[in-house]
């Protein structure tokens, strides 16, 4: 089956791609099903089409309060490096998608905040630029006012 999870998150058809991920998202919100995958997911969030890019982090955040194997700390500094993707579309997934990570491993968000602080943003256009400025705010708005990070000091999960 694992091959054909990677081809059907891979498919040239978009639409189906997209559909399959959604699946998958949705259904990792309630169970810990897809979650054998997760290394599967994590081999593709280098893959060339940012399409594909965009969905595994959305599927690798959703899965990430399954994680209790920490098989996120093998794969935190290459989800992070997205923040500044070579497309602004996947940066802004990225970010966003940092914000459901942070919430299901507290422990990373003082890095995920570092990260977002120290984020390079001057390659893209301003008019994107402005769109990943806003939604590091929201991610980093979502990350400090919850007891999450307070959470996250006092040595709870």
């Amino acid at each position: 089956m694992k091959e054909n999870i990677i081809s059907k998150l891979t498919s040239k058809d978009d639409k189906y791609a997209c559909a399959f991920a959604d699946k998958i998202i949705s259904e990792s919100k309630e169970t810990d099903e897809w979650y054998e995958y997760f290394n599967d997911f994590a081999s593709l969030l280098d893959h060339p089409k940012s399409l594909v890019r965009n969905r595994v982090l959305y599927i690798l955040a959703a899965n990430a309060g399954w994680d209790e194997e920490n098989r996120f700390d093998d794969i935190i500094s290459d989800f992070l490096a997205h923040i500044t993707d070579e497309k602004p579309i996947t940066a802004r997934q990225c970010v966003k998608a940092l914000a459901q990570v942070g919430q299901a491993k507290p422990q990373y968000i003082p890095r995920i905040l570092s990260c977002l602080q120290s984020a390079d943003l001057s390659k893209y256009k301003d008019s994107m630029r402005c769109l990943i400025e806003k939604d590091i705010a929201e991610t980093e708005k979502i990350l400090t006012a919850s007891d999450l990070y307070g959470a996250r000091e006092d040595g709870a999960k």
